[in-house]
């Protein structure tokens, strides 16, 4: 049996929700899609997530920049449109500038099934001609006030062949442009990098932009417990596996360190870095979240979790219900448990307090409150094809005075557990109304009701932990 101590008159310290300010989509194009709005509203209301980041808004199918009689010509029209949406639902934009429009690029590689060119500019000054009437354009549109309290991201993963075919040196060119040209527009314009995978590339482009006199606001970067680039056609399942348990606070720790006084953002992050990984379907995905956001509280400002939904097109676009996308959300809108966890979090108050507890345990507890609730998350985690049993769990709670109600909320294998209930029904590639429905249901939070004891000074809950599973218990003053 696993014990905890959870003492409500003890040491607490604040519990930002740094990750529920940001959440990762597919390329831009796909946010002018009708299903694609829809969800993001869905997540927005359900979760509060405050901004939104996606690959390709310079894409040219997003038609923004062309050439005709030997001028260049910019439209903005459908950056409006995605922008002016986001707006309307109380969003903002996270603004990664890429990929390569293919009039400004110096060669023709290109990535994923939606060709972003990876290419540096033929000349920096004509990218930078872009990014400074696309900044000016939006200060234009939408106000110098708004404008400012977005983010923008220089390309993405530089440090990948494939996400960018030039070298470190020309990354930083292509970054001093991008700086340069946006605080042309206005200095109060937030602009950071080096957006890159495994966490590479901090130090070094700090030491650049001192060395250079070059803007930098805040440093991005991405991690995933397993440094394997993209993941496709590899066994992640194996690579992940290799993974050392709760490896993202480890590189958190390293990356906050490197960052120095600079905002730390990572914006992206899951379990793994593939698109196709049947466990992101699963509860297993759940745990994982539950203690990634427990694990890296204070090291991180912002932790933009890679992708709300699994209208994804970085492979060809996948019609299986349950194929091991990234989204919170499955094509169909359907909540993974991932997105119930997120649900959960979001639920939860803005002081943790410290908890006894063994150390090296599979099994941990995170305790957050506020002045309406007490929040316990019970997490059973660890990496695939490592041992896990499901636990007795045993929690002490001292100071606890009076309550009004308590209840249990669980993901785990049979509960909130969509994917479960659609192999039961024969794993069908094509749903219909009343499949989608009945598999809502089935993914949906059930409150359980949670007996408390009295145990001289304290009180007392049992419960029964299953492996690569959350249990949150809500107790309301």
């Amino acid at each position: 049996m696993k014990k905890f101590v959870v003492d409500l008159n003890g040491k607490k310290v604040d519990f930002p929700h740094y990750f529920e300010k940001c959440v990762g989509s597919c390329h831009a194009a796909t946010a002018l899609r009708e299903d694609w709005r829809v969800q993001i509203k869905k997540v927005k209301d359900a979760i509060g997530f405050k901004y939104v980041r996606f690959h390709g808004l310079l894409n040219d199918d997003m038609s923004v920049c062309s050439k005709h009689n030997g001028f260049f010509v910019y439209s903005f029209f459908n950056i409006d449109s995605i922008f002016d949406y986001l707006l309307s639902i109380d969003m903002k934009p996270f603004v990664e500038l890429s990929f390569m429009p293919e009039v400004l690029a110096s060669g023709t590689k290109t990535v994923f099934h939606y060709k972003g060119n990876i290419t540096p500019p033929k000349k920096y000054e004509e990218w930078g001609d872009l990014i400074e009437a696309l900044a000016k354009h939006l200060i234009e549109r939408y106000g110098i006030e708004e404008v400012e309290k977005w983010y923008f991201e220089v390309w993405n993963e530089p440090n990948l062949k494939d996400f960018w075919s030039g070298t470190k040196d020309e990354y930083f060119q292509l970054y001093k442009t991008t700086a340069n040209a946006i605080k042309r527009v206005n200095n109060n314009l937030k602009v950071g990098g080096p957006v890159t995978a495994c966490n590479a590339w901090i130090a070094d482009l700090i030491d650049f932009c001192n060395a250079e006199n070059v803007p930098l606001d805040f440093i991005s970067t991405h991690h995933y417990p397993t440094d394997e680039a993209l993941g496709h056609g590899l066994n992640m399942e194996e690579a992940l596996a290799k993974s050392p348990r709760g490896i993202t606070k480890s590189m958190c720790e390293k990356a906050r360190k490197e960052a120095g006084s600079y905002p730390l953002f990572y914006t992206e992050w899951n379990s793994s870095p593939s698109c196709r990984d049947s466990y992101h379907d699963d509860p297993f995905a759940a745990a994982f979240v539950v203690k990634s956001v427990f694990d890296n509280a204070g090291l991180v400002d912002i932790y933009s979790f890679w992708t709300f939904s699994d209208i994804f097109e970085e492979l060809p676009f996948p019609s299986t219900p349950f194929h091991g996308g990234f989204g919170l959300l499955n094509i169909h809108g359907i909540p993974k448990p991932t997105f119930r966890a997120f649900e959960l979090l979001h639920r939860a108050g803005d002081k943790l307090i410290t908890v006894n507890q063994e150390k090296n345990s599979l099994v941990e507890l995170s305790a957050v409150i506020d002045d309406k609730k007490l929040m316990l998350f019970i997490y059973n985690h660890n990496m695939p094809l490592n041992p896990i049993d499901d636990e007795e769990v045993r929690i002490e709670i001292k100071g606890l005075d009076g309550w009004k109600f308590a209840y249990a909320e669980r993901i785990d294998e049979n509960h909130a557990n969509p994917k479960k209930e659609w192999i039961e029904m024969g794993s069908p590639e094509y749903l219909n109304q009343d499949m989608i429905k009945k598999l809502i249901d089935k993914s949906k939070l059930e409150k359980e009701y949670v007996e408390i004891s009295n145990e001289e000074d304290k009180k007392v809950i049992k419960l029964f932990q299953p492996k690569h599973g959350v249990t949150a218990i809500t107790i309301e003053f």
